[in-house]
């Protein structure tokens, strides 16, 4: 079951220690995200303060099969992504990691999510420069050391070579098919996961 793993409550879930410095004026830097279906991992973040746009993609393979068909077969080396564009202002890197855990997917699971099941699914942070692989890596080491889940974190961390955006009918697929059975089971619920422990945090 989803978030088995954890040993904690999701508001005791620690901050990170390292992180990139607040910016003094509002402004646009990009995270790239995979924790299974993507339509998941995009509901929570469209929900947070300081979030300003994300997308859903695919990453870790190349242009020629970055489509959702030929990716789900698990062969392309691609991984279903979220792009976050974030104000530096308002969030961080090290906020948006700290939901990616403690929400947004279980970082236990290798190479699925729940039935979801393949490399397409994996745990992984496209880090775009060495500042973002840095605090990445001070991150999953820090939650190690708390022991804040019963099994091992195996999140990759890979370079972000590529983004490619997912067909239109991906976007904003949660908030636009909320009856469907799986957005209901498995989407919606991580939503308000993050509604009820992150209330704080959610855009007004």
């Amino acid at each position: 079951m989803f978030g088995s793993s954890l040993k904690i409550s999701p508001k005791d879930f620690p901050v990170a220690d390292l992180d990139e410095p607040q910016a003094s004026a509002p402004g646009r830097k990009l995270a790239v995200l995979a924790g299974g279906c993507f339509w998941c991992v995009e509901a929570v973040y469209r929900e947070l303060d300081g979030v300003l746009d994300v997308v859903n993609g695919y990453s870790g393979g190349s242009a020629d099969d970055a489509d959702y068909k030929a990716v789900c077969t698990g062969r392309t080396e691609h991984a279903e992504v979220v792009q976050i564009t974030y104000d530096p202002s308002r969030t961080s890197l090290g906020a948006l990691l700290r939901i990616f855990f403690a929400v947004a997917h279980d970082p236990t699971q290798l190479n699925r999510q729940g039935n979801d099941i393949g490399t397409q699914y994996r745990s992984a942070i496209f880090y775009a420069d060495d500042e973002q692989k840095r605090i990445a890596e001070a991150y999953i080491k820090q939650l190690d050391a708390a022991g804040v889940y019963d099994t091992a974190i195996v999140t990759r961390l890979e370079k972000l070579e590529d983004f490619f955006t997912a067909e239109a009918y991906h976007q904003n697929y949660a908030a636009l098919h909320p009856t469907e059975g799986y957005i209901a089971g498995v989407a919606l619920p991580k939503v308000e996961k993050l509604r009820r422990y992150f209330g704080e945090e959610l855009k007004v």
